[in-house]
């Protein structure tokens, strides 16, 4: 590659992200629509192995993808939003209990002075913020009413989602095709392995890893009802969504799940189911889950998903949230592929 041909590329990367930053709110919708095509192209792969023509089995996979859309919406958030006033409700109870049980052990034992918290200025700093929070949600539902443009591109948005999702998992092998036709035939083949090879990062870490959370999920809030907690489902749906960060979401649950049996039974025995629960949950993710799911391929680290992720929201919001990790898959892979050229070179090798 000629250096004018590296600065035209290095050009067409710097006004691509430019135009994207541009049109992040335009590409949302098309962006969640990819998002959810290659999460089912491979069911659809599948499918037509079994003598399905790939219309027929788009339409297999778009009903499922919608029906359990629909089920989780329709059971799982009025769950949610329950626990999430039973938390709110319970405050006073988490206040009582920090200043009774907590402060007075952090005091005796690593002899820090720390005042106690003043509940009732607590709970009224809190709804007064609540009903400030609740009449800035009631102008905004008012401005909303009242700007038909905003609720028109709201509705054009949501109903965008499912109509290009099914238009690209319908299409989704022949735009493969179609780009891999359009490069150049000299770099065509290494193009086709590094494809390859970002695709195997993908799959694991969106695709697979997407699994494992939502079983994380369902295991720790299963279990977490078994020993009758009340914020089951929020705690354990709450850590298995973050668990893409090895052990962070096991910590960051049985912290949470911790606290609330403490408040909640007010006996340190209740602990022990819970650090149960987690610790099975553990077990099926690195005996079960894991080698299922996501199996051997090489992701990305850990750091490097919480630096794209924090860094893609920066820069394009929730946009760059939902591209972080592809194109930190791709950039991942391009030095690694660039690191093996570097140690077959001569600069390297030559003494």
């Amino acid at each position: 590659m000629t250096d004018s041909q590296k600065w035209l590329m290095f050009t067409f990367i710097v006004f691509a992200a430019w135009l994207v930053y541009l049109l992040a709110p335009v590409l949302m919708p098309f962006a969640f629509a990819a998002m959810l095509a290659y999460l089912g192209d491979p069911l659809a792969d599948k499918l037509e192995t079994y003598r399905l023509s790939r219309i027929t089995a788009v339409i297999v996979v778009f009903s499922v993808m919608s029906l359990v859309l629909f089920l989780v919406l329709l059971l799982l958030v009025p769950q949610l939003e329950y626990q999430v006033g039973r938390l709110v409700n319970n405050l006073p109870a988490y206040a009582a209990w920090l200043n009774q049980d907590v402060i007075p052990w952090a005091q005796r034992q690593l002899g820090l002075d720390i005042k106690p918290v003043a509940i009732d200025e607590l709970i009224d700093v809190f709804k007064n913020h609540w009903q400030k929070a609740g009449g800035i949600a009631a102008n905004v539902m008012r401005s909303l009413s009242r700007s038909g443009a905003v609720i028109a591109e709201w509705l054009m948005n949501l109903l965008l989602v499912p109509v290009v999702t099914f238009y690209l998992l319908r299409d989704w092998d022949k735009l493969v095709a179609g780009i891999y036709d359009l490069l150049p035939r000299r770099i065509a083949p290494t193009a086709a392995k590094l494809a390859d090879e970002v695709n195997s990062v993908l799959a694991a870490f969106v695709r697979g890893q997407f699994y494992v959370m939502l079983g994380l999920g369902v295991v720790y809030s299963i279990g977490l009802s078994i020993i009758g907690l009340d914020l089951a489902l929020l705690i354990g749906m709450m850590a298995g969504l973050i668990s893409f960060v090895p052990y962070l979401g096991a910590i960051v649950g049985i912290v949470m799940a911790c606290a609330a049996a403490l408040v909640q039974f007010h006996d340190a025995l209740y602990l022990i189911p819970v650090a149960v629960v987690f610790m099975v949950g553990q077990s099926l993710e690195s005996m079960l889950l894991t080698p299922l799911l996501v199996g051997d391929k090489i992701g990305l680290h850990p750091v490097a998903v919480i630096f794209a992720v924090l860094a893609g929201g920066q820069l394009f919001g929730f946009l760059g949230i939902l591209l972080a990790l592809p194109v930190a898959s791709v950039i991942m892979v391009l030095l690694r592929h660039m690191h093996e050229s570097y140690r077959d070179s001569a600069f390297y090798s030559q003494r």
